[in-house]
């Protein structure tokens, strides 16, 4: 069968792999994946990697180099094992694609996120989304309503990371919001923020593309190009005397970005770090200590999240497919994937694939 694998750093081949051979474990779904986000880690793998994709085989899955990519997907079900109930041949799914213990503390505890064997689907497993076929645990199986595409289905797990971030920040009704960054992550963490009821929602970007595709989707957001406009100034001006924000939500994974939203956040309010930062950054501690703030961290998601996000986005307040830029083939995934979305003054966001 047909498989997108990554082998190294700017070495992602689509190639013939043997399909899954059965029989299945009791716990098993095969399945046919449907479409496939290109996600921001699988950039920085491409760019950078190996990183999270395991050199020697993973300590929960086992899984190693070359592997099938692909963790933002929808599918559908083909066959299940024995033990398997809540989901059947013909069914739709969203792929929640978290791999860990069901009983070390973590497990036990429900926060399976937490997990420090946590493996990813198409990141530290033998399958993934990019690929004609893959097999799954039975809790990554997440049935969907009929009411959500295949697309919106695929958009959940991002998504998941996105509305993780708001509810970590406590945004609720009437809140005022500043979203540093407007990639994927930060253009679903405005459209989170939205759904939650955010009065006000600024957002910072330097990138005139990603300004202008969040000018689209978004067009209730106050749109701020940080580098010719003064932030804190703009912020002041939106909140009500001046104070800042009531949540800033870090989607960059930079410094400067952490601390833009320190400096926007008003005294004892939160600031939610979304965005994953590849080495360690400065921060002013003393002014985190005078504003009284507290500073939230966050890691994946909690995988209980996925109905709700469902439900969300099946009564249309969480309208992810906005998101959503080019549908691509397999075939293309480098040169109009990747390639595309690394592109500095290229005009794509999230790309799906087709296998």
């Amino acid at each position: 069968m047909k498989a997108v694998r990554f082998h190294a750093a700017r070495d992602i081949r689509i190639e013939d792999v043997a399909e899954p051979a059965g029989p299945l474990a009791h716990d098993d779904v095969l399945i046919a994946p449907i479409v496939t986000g290109i996600c921001g880690t699988d950039l920085h793998e491409y760019i950078a990697g190996p990183i999270v994709t395991p050199q020697e085989p993973h300590l929960y899955t086992g899984a190693t180099n070359p592997q099938i990519l692909g963790h933002e997907f929808s599918a559908r079900v083909l066959a299940v094992g024995d033990a398997v109930s809540h989901v059947g041949p013909g069914d739709r799914i969203s792929v929640q694609p978290l791999l860990s213990p069901r009983n070390d503390y973590y497990g036990k505890r429900g926060l399976y996120h937490l997990s420090p064997s946590m493996g990813c689907v198409g990141l530290s497993w033998a399958w993934g989304g990019m690929a004609e076929k893959a097999v799954i645990k039975d809790y990554n199986a997440q049935p969907v309503p009929d009411g959500i595409t295949d697309d919106q289905a695929a958009m959940i797990e991002p998504a998941a990371v996105a509305l993780y971030g708001v509810d970590r920040g406590g945004v609720t009704a009437g809140s005022t919001v500043l979203v540093s960054g407007a990639g994927p992550i930060g253009a679903l963490t405005v459209l989170a923020a939205k759904a939650a009821g955010a009065a006000i929602i600024i957002v910072s970007e330097p990138n005139p593309n990603r300004r202008r595709i969040i000018a689209e989707i978004a067009p209730y957001a106050h749109i701020v190009d940080p580098q010719s406009s003064d932030l804190p100034t703009i912020v002041a001006d939106l909140t009500e005397e001046g104070v800042g924000v009531d949540v800033a939500l870090e989607c960059v994974g930079l410094e400067t970005s952490l601390n833009a939203c320190v400096r926007a956040v008003r005294r004892q309010g939160k600031v939610v770090q979304v965005g994953l930062h590849m080495k360690p950054a400065s921060i002013d501690a003393m002014l985190w200590a005078l504003k009284d703030i507290s500073v939230e961290a966050t890691w994946c998601y909690p995988t209980q999240i996925w109905p709700r996000i469902a439900r969300m986005i099946a009564a249309g307040i969480l309208p992810v497919e906005k998101v959503i830029t080019s549908r691509i083939a397999a075939e293309d995934v480098v040169a109009k994937g990747f390639e595309a979305l690394l592109d500095p003054t290229g005009r794509h966001l999230k790309i799906l694939v087709t296998t």
